[in-house]
C-alpha cells in the first residue's frame, strides 16, 4: 500500500472514530434526559391524584415528550450501529492486517459502549410502560370506587374495607415509585462516572498498546473492577427484596 493509500486510509479510520465518539456522547446525554424525564413522570403522577382521572390532559405532552424522544434515540442508535458496521468493514479491507490486532480492541470496544447502551435505552423504556400500565390499572380501580360512591351512595362497611385496602395499594405504590426515583438517580451518577471512566480506560489502554508491560495490570484491575461491580449488584438486590418484603409486609 502506498504512502497516500495508507494516509487516506488513516484518515477514514480516524473519522469514523470521531463520528462513534460523537454519537455516543450524544447518547450518553440523551439517556441521561430520558431517565429524568420517566422519573419526572411517575413524582407527578404521585404529587397529583388528578394525573389518574384526566391523563388525556395532563399526561399526554409528557407521553409526547417520551415518545418524540424515544424515536430520536432509536435513530441515533441506528446510526452508531451503522458507524460500527463500517469500522468492521475497514478492518476487513486488503493491507490492513498489520494494525488489525488494534484496530479490533478499538472495535469492540465501541460495540460493548453500543450495547451498553442499547440495553439501557430498552430498560429504561419498559420501566416507563410499565409504571404507565400500573398507573392506569389503579386509576381505573379507582374511577370505579368512585362511580360505586356516586351511584349507590351507601358507605357500608364492606365498601370502607376496600376503600381502606386501595389506600394501602396507593401507599405500597409510593414506596416502589421512590424506590425506583432512587435507583434512577444511583443509575445517572454512575453513568456519569462510567464516562469519566471510559475516558480514563481509553487513555490507559494507548499506553498498554505502547508498553507491553502495563498490560498485566490492567487485567488485574478489569477482574476487580468486575468483582466489585458483582458485589454492588449484590448489596443492591437484597435491598431492594427486603424493601419490598417490607412494603408488602
Amino acid at each position: 500500500m502506498s504512502t497516500t493509500n495508507m494516509a487516506t486510509s488513516s484518515n477514514y479510520w480516524e473519522d469514523l472514530r470521531k463520528q462513534a465518539r460523537q454519537l455516543e456522547n450524544e447518547l450518553d446525554l440523551k439517556l441521561v434526559s430520558f431517565s429524568k424525564l420517566c422519573t419526572s413522570y411517575s413524582s407527578s403522577i404521585n404529587r397529583d391524584q388528578r394525573t389518574r382521572d384526566s391523563r388525556s390532559d395532563s399526561g399526554s405532552s409528557q407521553d409526547n415528550m417520551l415518545v418524540a424522544m424515544t424515536t430520536e434515540l432509536e435513530q441515533l442508535l441506528a446510526n452508531l450501529t451503522a458507524v460500527n458496521d463500517k469500522m468492521a468493514e475497514y478492518t476487513n479491507s486488503p493491507g490492513i492486517s498489520s494494525h488489525n490486532a488494534a484496530l479490533m480492541h478499538t472495535l469492540q470496544r465501541h460495540r460493548d459502549i453500543l450495547q451498553d447502551y442499547t440495553h439501557e435505552f430498552h430498560k429504561t423504556k419498559n420501566n416507563f410502560f410499565s409504571l404507565r400500565e400500573r398507573e392506569d390499572l389503579l386509576g381505573s380501580v379507582h374511577r370505579d370506587i368512585e362511580s360505586y360512591k356516586s351511584s349507590s351512595g351507601v358507605n357500608n362497611r364492606k365498601t370502607e374495607l376496600f376503600l381502606k385496602e386501595h389506600e394501602h395499594l396507593r401507599s405500597s405504590d409510593r414506596l416502589i415509585d421512590n424506590a425506583i426515583s432512587i435507583a434512577m438517580a444511583t443509575k445517572e451518577n454512575i453513568t456519569f462516572q462510567r464516562g469519566m471512566l471510559k475516558s480514563i480506560q481509553t487513555r490507559v489502554t494507548t499506553l498498554a498498546n505502547r508498553f507491553p508491560a502495563i498490560n498485566s495490570l490492567i487485567q488485574k484491575i478489569n477482574l476487580r473492577k468486575r468483582r466489585d461491580s458483582l458485589i454492588l449488584g449484590g448489596v443492591i438486590g437484597i435491598c431492594t427484596i427486603l424493601l419490598l418484603l417490607y412494603t408488602f409486609h
